[in-house]
């Protein structure tokens, strides 16, 4: 499976949910994840494929400066439609797009690194980085919207998957 692929899998799997999920539930604060929504970790997740998809043409990458939309959050159809564009993003990306990515770890000053990296490095990163919240999704699922069956393969990283099923068991 390539990356474009993986993002795809990822990105059906978000779909999902959201084509599952009670409108109450995508919104509801939920105490187990700080009062967290749904909807806040799909909106986060998405705004992270959307800013390497928006910043790809002029080859200059910076998560913290992406779109902080609350209406993703907050509307099912909105999202869909985001997954939508992202899909079609992949469809015609070239992997080996080199790309700039600004970042800025500190908390006393706004110098930016820049580090060299590509459009392939980025979606890795993607996948990663919704997958870690799709963990989140999952505990958060479990305890506002148990209705909704999630694979068990569902926020877990491929590696995992493939250490369990090779490790003996217990």
């Amino acid at each position: 499976m390539n990356l474009n692929e993986a993002c795809k899998d990822i990105l059906e799997q978000l779909e999902a949910v959201l084509n599952n999920i009670k409108e109450e539930d995508f919104k509801k604060p939920i105490p187990t994840l700080n009062n967290s929504t749904i909807g806040q970790h799909i909106r986060h997740t998405l705004e992270f494929f959307t800013c390497l998809m928006h910043n790809c043409e002029n080859g200059v990458v910076n998560y913290d400066k992406r779109d902080h939309d609350k209406l993703i959050e907050s509307d099912k159809d909105l999202a869909l439609t985001v997954i939508d564009h992202i899909n079609s993003f992949l469809d015609k990306s070239e992997a080996d797009t080199e790309l700039v990515l600004e970042v800025n770890y500190s908390f006393s000053d706004d110098i930016l690194t820049k580090i060299k990296t590509s459009l392939s490095r980025e979606l890795a990163y993607n996948i990663e980085h919704a997958i870690h919240h799709m963990a989140i999704i999952k505990i958060g699922l479990k305890e506002i919207a148990s209705y909704i069956s999630v694979p068990s393969h569902f926020g877990v990283a491929v590696s995992t998957i493939k250490y369990q099923q090779q490790a003996p068991s217990a």
